[in-house]
């Protein structure tokens, strides 16, 4: 058993004792082993972890956690100070592509299966905040420049209210995106700020902690903060990705953090994308739920069962302010146990909406204990939907 140290000091060349630690997460989760554990120390990692390696069972896990007492951030998002005036409140970040790498959320549409409004793939998985806050996304730069003319509102369907509503205040804090082979401009209203004398971010990556490979099981992931990534939006008839996410794994077990300012999902324990992804909205030859149940039979045909995967235990996190839902999950949650987390404000910005909204959404959610968890101020709170037994 080995014990790997970060810190914002180190330097990825050394051998990550606590003397000598690495510099970034993402190398000490290339060299873990079961029965291994990172200790990350005090300062902002701007990356994304992505897990090489699984534990072998329960009391063989890989542990990732913050040092005792420490304050640990990982973030999905990179701090801008290139930022132009344009015109008034409006300034421009000129960026060019490969900035992004692969997965550019300025170009990435949000929506998929279930995904109601708005249907004009205007919205999409980027975001920028200004000292923390979320801004809202505008459909041109004129309304970035006069946020009073947006008096388009959006009502959940459900309620079936024909009148459009107001936005609050803080929908005057927009921004635009424009982008071609090469670069990527963004322009944000920054209500007379200078963003390049703030804290100023913008969503780049997908995730802060996913392994991009499934079957990865027995991951501890304690004490951290994550935020502001630019994940998908997650049916239960496509791949799930979160801000923090087990990818089709079991018996993780997710503790004592904070989770915030996720596009879509803070917490996924949810399905991937061999059984299905978005294949209602991309075909339209079947309606959603007859892709849903083809869903749940390929699952089982690539062994989906208590003993491969779900049995985790999702406890005593703090979940806010985030796009869709604090915890999602199909099949993949199933046997888990999800109690004493805080999850609040979720899916209250009504930018955009869907059938796959709460606090806590899961399909399947077979011997699924849900306690003591304090949930309020969502659009929804707990929404167990096909397959609940």
């Amino acid at each position: 058993m080995r014990e790997y140290h970060v810190a914002v000091t180190g330097c990825d060349f050394e051998d990550g004792t606590k003397d000598h630690p690495f510099r970034t997460i993402s190398k000490a989760a290339l060299l873990a082993m079961p029965g291994d554990r990172v200790i990350v120390h005090e300062g902002e990692y701007r990356e994304w972890v992505k897990p090489a390696q699984g534990g072998t069972s329960s009391v063989s896990r890989i542990t990732y956690e913050a040092a005792e007492g420490e304050r640990v951030v990982i973030k999905g998002s990179e701090q801008i100070t290139c930022w132009e005036p344009v015109e008034g409140s409006v300034w421009k970040a000129v960026l060019p592509n490969s900035f992004f790498g692969t997965y550019n959320p300025y170009k990435e549409v949000l929506g998929g299966d279930w995904f109601i409004y708005p249907n004009d793939n205007s919205l999409h998985t980027g975001d920028v905040y200004l000292n923390g806050k979320s801004f809202y996304e505008a459909k041109s730069l004129e309304e970035v420049k006069n946020p009073f003319i947006r008096t388009e509102g959006v009502n959940p369907p459900w309620t079936r209210h024909p009148e459009p509503i107001l936005h609050p205040e803080d929908t005057m804090y927009q921004w635009y995106a424009e982008t071609d082979q090469e670069t990527t401009v963004i322009y944000a209203n920054f209500q007379g700020v200078n963003p390049n004398e703030e804290l100023t971010e913008i969503n780049v990556r997908k995730c802060c902690f996913y392994p991009e490979k499934t079957g990865l099981n027995y991951i501890t992931v304690r004490g951290f903060e994550m935020a502001q990534a630019a994940c998908p939006w997650t049916p239960p008839t496509a791949d799930q990705p979160g801000l923090l996410g087990t990818n089709w794994s079991k018996g993780w077990i997710i503790e004592n953090n904070k989770i915030h300012d996720a596009k879509c999902s803070g917490i996924s324990i949810g399905k991937e994308a061999s059984t299905g992804h978005n294949l209602c909205t991309r075909t339209h030859r079947k309606p959603g739920y007859q892709y849903q149940m083809e869903a749940v039979f390929r699952a089982r045909q690539i062994g989906w069962s208590k003993e491969t995967i779900g049995s985790h235990v999702i406890r005593n996190n703090e979940i806010y302010d985030c796009g869709q839902n604090g915890i999602v999950g199909h099949m993949g949650c199933v046997f888990s146990e999800i109690a004493h987390n805080h999850i609040y404000n979720i899916a209250v910005k009504h930018e955009y909406f869907g059938y796959e909204i709460g606090g806590i959404k899961l399909h399947a959610a077979i011997d699924v204990q849900i306690h003591h968890n304090n949930i309020h101020n969502c659009t929804l709170g707990t929404w167990l939907d096909w397959q609940a037994q």
